[in-house]
């Protein structure tokens, strides 16, 4: 690239940011105004919801996460029951289970009517929701299911339901696909970028830095992501398969033919109950609500029922805390992720409040900066001194989140989550060739000693400082392999043969002693109810840490952020396009360098998985 060209690309990027700040302004003026029409329109903090109806659990504007937040202004969500909304309610994944538990109880709810098109919440969380499902079908109610474009993801959800009905309008996109991955290797292009990165490992199946180097996956890698892929798929599909009551032979063999396509394709596999006109749904709707006439019959949203429903047990003298370590591990400050510093507090004045009587740590993490690990994980351990610490897998909980958990008294983990990964590694570029060949820039040192420039990122390591790097990577390996036999119980040649970096998934982590028992945050949280010396949940304040953000705190930290730009035109411009992935996977590294604050040692996951 010649200067002149260059120098109008940087013009051009630079053009765009603004552009692009310009508009995210506009939204933050417009997001701005709507707070009071929001507050306005939902009565304050109260929530009022119909006696009698029908429980509307739309997975399209209903997203479980870990802990239930404020939702950001947008279009009002319908409760029509036929769709039309758009703004997304986020509910905890505790408060969603216990909200489906007090409608099996509840002698309003009728049943509960599952609509699963666009869902958006992950595997993990999707499977808990599920279980709580299956024994809200024991009260003796019904769960029934309606989609027009079901997914392998979303149908997975839709077979716990008693019946399940389908459009009978062609082009609702049937894609029932299995479950993938994504593995995204950018040597090639930094090749051309002059950009050298010096990836430096402990562990044969540590892989997190293989797509800096590689333009292909090594074979260790390529095994592990092969075995974890089968070990998901076949959780999913033997629960898809029993519910349905065909064979999971069968149900493989309809996604390998592509031969579930149709409404009638569907009902000839057994996989759908009745396809549906609009007219049929709604009186389909109508009766099951035991109502004349589709308009008399009252639609109740989830997310209202679980806020007006699910209330704290405040009077309860004796608590339960449950700390949620959701993101990246990192050593800034960052509401958003797992800041060691600030999560090592936490931990802390859990651990002094005479008043916590038992600790439930959930963990959704692919792991992140090993100094930040190791002050949680301390506070972690002094806390099991004196009170119980029951662990709980979410969607992640692998190297650093399998670093800060793997101690704890007790450990629960869903069958698809993602665990172990016990290695780390160091992966530095240097940009000698892209300031000189690229940006045609001359860097000339000046240092008091000859490795002052080490970590210029101007330079490649030399034979002594690569030495250097291989010994820290060691040194934190050998580390994070005691830690592990010491927490499990096991010697460290047992640990060492199961750790190399690999990833394994919570039903195979069971058979390898990784972890303890496959359940749900629910199970863990009743486990550290007995441990704590009253099995009886209700009789406890479950309450969480750390305190979610309001939506005031979540536009401002969008706007705060350090890089919200180049994160929100991946998103909103290049989502779907061949770029995404080669986007999101070089933000990803920009977000781990600049929030470790020049930590160069991660135990970190590089795995997406999405079901389709």
């Amino acid at each position: 690239m010649r200067k002149n060209e260059f120098f109008k690309w940087v013009l051009a990027v630079l053009c765009g940011l603004l552009v692009w700040c310009i508009v995210k302004a506009i939204f933050f003026i417009m997001m701005i105004g709507s707070l009071a029409g929001s507050a306005t329109s939902s009565g304050g903090s109260s929530t009022l919801i119909p006696k009698e109806g029908i429980l509307l659990m739309d997975m399209s504007s209903l997203v479980i996460t870990e802990q239930t937040t404020e939702a950001m202004p947008s279009l009002s969500l319908s409760t029509s029951g036929l769709g039309g909304g758009t703004s997304v309610a986020p509910v905890g994944l505790f408060d969603a289970v216990r909200a489906i538990h007090k409608a099996a109880e509840d002698p309003g709810v009728k049943v509960i009517l599952l609509k699963t098109d666009n869902i958006a919440s992950s595997l993990a969380n999707v499977s808990e929701i599920r279980k709580a499902l299956t024994d809200f079908r024991k009260s003796g109610k019904a769960v029934v299911a309606y989609g027009e474009a079901y997914s392998s993801g979303s149908y997975y959800l839709a077979s716990v339901a008693d019946k399940i009905y389908t459009t009978s309008h062609h082009g609702g996109n049937i894609f029932m696909l299995g479950l993938g991955g994504r593995m995204i290797f950018l040597k090639d292009l930094l090749d051309k970028l002059g950009v050298n990165y010096q990836l430096i490992r402990h562990g044969k199946y540590k892989s997190a830095g293989e797509m800096y180097i590689m333009n292909a996956p090594s074979p260790e890698n390529m095994e592990q992501n092969q075995v974890m892929i089968n070990s998901m798929w076949e959780s999913v599909a033997k629960e898809t398969a029993e519910a349905r009551g065909i064979s999971v032979d069968s149900l493989n063999y309809f996604i390998d033919n592509l031969s579930i396509n149709f409404p009638e394709d569907m009902i000839a596999h057994n996989l759908a109950d009745e396809v549906l006109s609009v007219e049929g749904y709604k009186e389909k709707m109508a009766v099951l609500a035991g109502k004349d006439k589709f308009k008399d019959v009252k639609f109740i949203p989830f997310k209202d029922y679980a806020a007006a429903k699910v209330k704290p047990n405040t009077v309860a003298k004796k608590k339960i805390a449950v700390i949620y370590a959701s993101g990246n591990i990192v050593e800034e400050d960052d509401p958003n992720n797992i800041s060691g510093d600030r999560f090592a507090n936490i931990i802390a004045k859990v651990r002094a409040d005479s008043t916590v009587k038992a600790v439930v740590l959930r963990v959704n993490s692919p792991g992140g900066t090993v100094l930040a690990a190791s002050k949680i994980k301390e506070e972690i351990d002094l806390t099991r001194a004196v009170k119980p610490v029951v662990a709980s897998y979410g969607e992640y909980a692998a190297s650093g989140g399998y670093w800060i958990s793997n101690s704890c008294d007790h450990i629960f983990s869903g069958a698809t989550t993602l665990t172990g990964s016990i290695g780390c590694f160091s992966a530095i570029p240097e940009f000698s060739k892209t300031v000189k060949n690229v940006a045609h820039v001359n860097v000339v040192p000046v240092n008091s000693h000859k490795h002052s420039d080490m970590v210029s990122l101007m330079r490649p390591f030399n034979e002594e400082e690569t030495r250097l790097m291989q010994d820290y990577v060691d040194d934190i390996y050998t580390r994070f392999v005691n830690i592990v036999a010491e927490g499990r119980g096991m010697t460290y040649e047992a640990v060492d043969e199961i750790a190399q970096g690999r990833v394994w998934t919570g039903a195979d982590a069971l058979k390898l002693g990784l972890v303890d028992e496959l359940g749900t945050l629910e199970d863990a949280i009743a486990y550290a109810a007995s441990l704590g010396g009253d099995p009886d949940v209700a009789a406890w304040n479950v309450t969480g840490y750390p305190k979610p953000l309001t939506m005031m705190q979540q536009i401002f930290s969008q706007f705060g952020a350090k890089d919200p730009n180049a994160e929100d035109i991946v998103e909103n411009v290049l989502e779907g396009t061949p770029m995404e992935g080669i986007a999101k996977s070089l933000l990803e590294w920009q977000r781990s360098w600049t929030k470790s604050n020049g930590q160069l040692m991660f135990a970190r996951l590089p795995f997406e998985f999405e079901v389709r």
